[in-house]
């Protein structure tokens, strides 16, 4: 291996490894807030925060993947035109097509990388997260109480409220819930509750020496009945079948057998982001050879601009694949191949040379 094209795999290295551990700490950061977010409202448990952003991280690997390896071969190739190395290795007889070797040495394994983890690791992390929230949903509503906020159950129709609870046994103090049946709106209040399971499968809370208020809203019709137990059912979901699973939870055989224009779009952005990453380190290439006079954060900015639009579009060719507008291949070949054109103009007009004007 020549000393440029070691000099450029170390610093490609280098950079990426910063940014990649810089974006991964941001993505973290962000994720957590609104996970957190969810568990004190109470839509997720607070022990299933972290595998939940374990697995959500996976599914972000990809495209943190391909950005870093672009904003590290554009900061590369920047750096060397404003500390004029650039002009030691054209003075050596290389030109700037011999960036592609070693800029493809390092794009190409990391385009493997996000075509594993696009292809297998992503589907089987939705998958987990998946897996994450039913179970979380299948739990008992009383292991689900916060003691002092209120639970929705089995939807909006459904609240409770307990002072107290015990997760060991499963059992409840001062408990009070309220729903809507049959056009009454229903009131208990108990002193004390707790779950029981039916040989059927049923799932019931037994609330114990208490109170049921029924009102019919907009009338004065009212009913107190007091009980020494209640018993009310509580509703589960059953195991989510292979079918039932999201296009991006679904493995990547199951997609081509399943066909149609929802597996379409899901295949085309498994199939786009490695051939993104690819694109984007060869585009940092002609994008980075700028003016040395430039400002240090405008590569920063062009990286950060090419990157969102060139993501956005793959989206887009997404949503276009899945509505059945445009077909799978055309979607592809146009999308990678405008970005590949781009990238050919680009390095003509870099490395045209001008004839002197005439005297």
């Amino acid at each position: 291996m020549s000393l440029f094209q070691r000099s450029v795999k170390d610093e490609l290295v280098s950079h990426a490894s910063v940014v990649f551990s810089t974006l991964v700490v941001v993505w973290i950061s962000v994720l957590l807030v609104r996970l957190l977010g969810e568990a004190a409202a109470g839509r997720i448990g607070a022990d299933v925060v972290m595998g939940i952003a374990a697995f959500s991280s996976i599914n972000a690997l990809p495209t943190i993947i391909a950005v870093s390896v672009f904003i590290a071969a554009l900061t590369t190739v920047t750096r060397n035109y404003r500390e004029s190395e650039m002009v030691v290795w054209f003075s050596s007889g290389l030109s700037l097509f011999d960036w592609f070797k070693p800029i493809l040495r390092f794009a190409i394994p990391s385009a493997v990388l996000v075509a594993l983890l696009t292809l297998a690791g992503s589907p089987w992390a939705q998958r987990q997260i998946a897996d994450y929230r039913q179970r979380y949903e299948q739990r008992s509503d009383v292991s689900k109480v916060t003691p002092g906020q209120f639970l929705e159950s089995s939807g909006i129709d459904r609240v409770f409220y307990v002072e107290s609870a015990t997760d060991t046994i499963d059992r409840v103090q001062n408990v009070f819930a309220r729903w809507i049946e049959n056009g009454r709106l229903n009131v208990l209040v108990s002193g004390a509750g707790a779950q029981e399971d039916q040989p059927n499968g049923d799932r019931f809370m037994v609330l114990e020496s208490g109170h049921r208020y029924e009102f019919v809203p907009g009338t004065p019709e009212f009913r107190l009945t007091s009980f020494e137990k209640y018993g009310v059912r509580m509703e589960s979901k059953g195991p989510v079948s292979p079918d039932d699973l999201s296009t991006k939870a679904r493995s990547t055989m199951q997609l081509l057998r399943d066909g149609g224009p929802g597996a379409a779009g899901e295949m085309l952005w498994r199939v786009s982001m490695p051939l993104l990453a690819i694109n984007l380190a060869l585009l940092a290439i002609p994008l980075g050879a700028v003016n040395p006079r430039l400002g240090r954060s405008g590569d920063v900015v062009i990286a950060l601009l090419v990157a969102l639009f060139y993501l956005n579009m793959v989206n887009l060719a997404k949503a276009w694949v899945n509505n059945g507008r445009v077909d799978f291949f055309v979607a592809l070949v146009a999308l990678h191949g405008a970005v590949a054109l781009l990238t050919g103009a680009l390095m003509y007009f870099r490395l045209r040379v001008k004839a002197p004007k005439g005297g």
